[in-house]
């Protein structure tokens, strides 16, 4: 994967990464993740040049299918190549009718013919035709699909592309070890992008949980280096936690699809323009209409305005996403997006749970944490914090005191560590050093403080000092999880204790 070397990271926070893609046939390098609107040659909802113009796309997918399958549609393609007939400038991205295939159960085209095809129209980056197994398959059906995808990749492989790169889909459905095989697949072949496909089924059924475990599965198969597409992930409230998962590339034809049924998107969700009363969004489309003003205007009018605006929204949330990632702070807007819908909440916890593995990409140092719920504790953050409280363990037979806030009797210790939920105990000296500098809650919820107490049961494990504990109210839950060995107490001036 990445032989020609297209793809370069330049940050990251967690696994998300702001990246440029090199699209040598274009030549462009797209900066990602980024947003690939989804052009449907036949219906041009807004006009591709307008895309590139006013919107500010450099990279979108069509279906090379739906032109080669089209009399009249395939010969101009042939004849003046995608760009001049779509009239866009940026990169094209073709898909190879696998769509068709998984909803109408056959195709009369194979991949060598159709990637000849991609590379003879003029698409920058073609796609083989592999099979997208659903949701929920059983396993012989998901593996033999698998073998139908792998043959696929092998026959696109042969084709001679030239400057046109090619993408290798990493299917398998819901079963993790054949997502994470085909992952490694695709790592071994010689193509260039890794799309994540099948996953329109559950996006739509909000089975983010699975959305992230999938992802997980394949990325563990390709490791950092390749670009990865998530396929089908158009809705903006979900852009921030693919990214966090190391997706690069995003395709939307919701912004299409959802403003021909009157369908108003925003970032934490879709609302129906017949229930809105103000529109409260600061694009182009809302500070020149109001709700009324759409609903009355034509049919092909309205649905153009409302395709405008879902594009300005999304495409904003990928700047943002961007921008959280070069800033360090992705993961804040994880959790503010998590908070618009519960089936997010579950997809962030999902993310957490891979939290050694997160940490692993995550860099050493970045912006301030922000600790706003309960899953913060979980982060890779205090999981490194953790992990790290052996190289400053206090020499053995010292007495050293972890306090919260007040220091009853310090005179009696040898040292005094400061205890902040979620992050534990660590020496003062480092009180202003990442990730310590974190913004946290002064009344701590009960899964801060039972991060605390497993960061104590840390340092205990790793010194043979006297350990005192100085808390202020923690529940008995996180107080369970501190070693016999260390003493405890309430500090004087407590205040309430923790919530939750």
């Amino acid at each position: 994967m990445c032989d020609r070397e297209v793809f370069e990271v330049q940050a990251a926070d967690g696994a998300g990464r702001v990246g440029a893609l090199r699209i040598p046939r274009a030549g462009r390098t797209v900066e990602t993740p980024a947003l690939l609107p989804v052009v449907n040659p036949n219906v041009l909802t807004v006009d591709p040049a307008r895309l590139a113009g006013e919107f500010g796309v450099e990279m979108l997918i069509t279906n090379a299918y739906i032109v080669h399958a089209t009399d009249g549609l395939r010969e101009a393609a042939l004849d003046r190549g995608l760009h001049d007939l779509l009239g866009f400038p940026g990169a094209i991205m073709t898909d190879s009718g696998s769509f068709q295939l998984a909803e109408y159960g056959d195709i009369d085209v194979d991949t060598p013919e159709i990637v000849r095809f991609q590379r003879d129209v003029g698409a920058d980056v073609g796609t083989p035709v592999d099979v997208p197994t659903p949701p929920d398959a059983d396993r012989e059906t998901a593996l033999a699909d698998l073998r139908e995808t792998e043959r696929a990749t092998l026959e696109a492989e042969a084709v001679e592309t030239g400057e046109m790169l090619v993408s290798a889909p990493v299917q398998g459905s819901t079963h993790l070890d054949l997502r994470e095989s085909a992952g490694r697949a695709a790592a071994a072949s010689t193509l260039d992008l890794a799309p994540v496909g099948a996953m329109v089924p559950l996006l739509e059924s909000y089975r983010y949980d699975e959305v992230v475990r999938v992802v997980l599965a394949a990325k563990r198969g390709l490791g950092p280096a390749a670009p990865v597409h998530l396929f089908g992930a158009g809705h903006p409230m979900i852009f921030a936690l693919a990214a966090a998962l190391g997706c690069d590339l995003f395709d939307s034809a919701a912004y299409a699809l959802y403003a021909r049924d009157g369908r108003y998107l925003t970032t934490a969700g879709t609302e129906h323009l017949d229930d809105l009363s103000q529109l409260p969004c600061p694009c182009p489309v809302c500070t020149g209409h109001d709700p009324a003003a759409l609903r009355g205007a034509p049919d092909d009018e309205r649905e153009r305005l409302l395709a405008e605006h879902n594009l300005h929204v999304t495409l904003a949330e990928v700047r943002r996403v961007r921008e959280a990632i070069r800033s360090g702070n992705l993961f804040e807007l994880v959790e503010r997006r998590a908070r618009g819908h519960p089936a997010l909440v579950d997809g962030y916890r999902a993310l957490l749970d891979e939290s050694a593995w997160l940490e692993r990409f995550d860099p050493a140092s970045k912006g301030t944490v922000f600790a706003l719920s309960a899953e913060s504790a979980r982060r890779p953050e205090v999981r490194r914090h953790h992990d790290r409280l052996v190289r400053v363990a206090p020499p053995d037979g010292a007495s050293v005191l972890l306090t919260e806030g007040g220091v009853p009797s310090a005179d009696q210790f040898d040292a005094v560590w400061r205890v902040v939920p979620p992050f534990g105990p660590y020496p003062r000296a480092l009180a202003s050093t990442y990730p310590l500098t974190a913004a946290t809650p002064d009344r701590p919820d009960r899964a801060a403080c039972e991060a605390a107490a497993r960061g104590v049961a840390r340092l205990a494990a790793a010194t043979g000092a006297e350990l005192t504990l100085a808390h202020g109210g923690w529940p008995e839950s996180a107080l369970a999880l501190v070693p016999d060995g260390v003493r405890t107490e309430r500090r004087p001036g407590g205040g309430a204790g923790p919530t939750g």
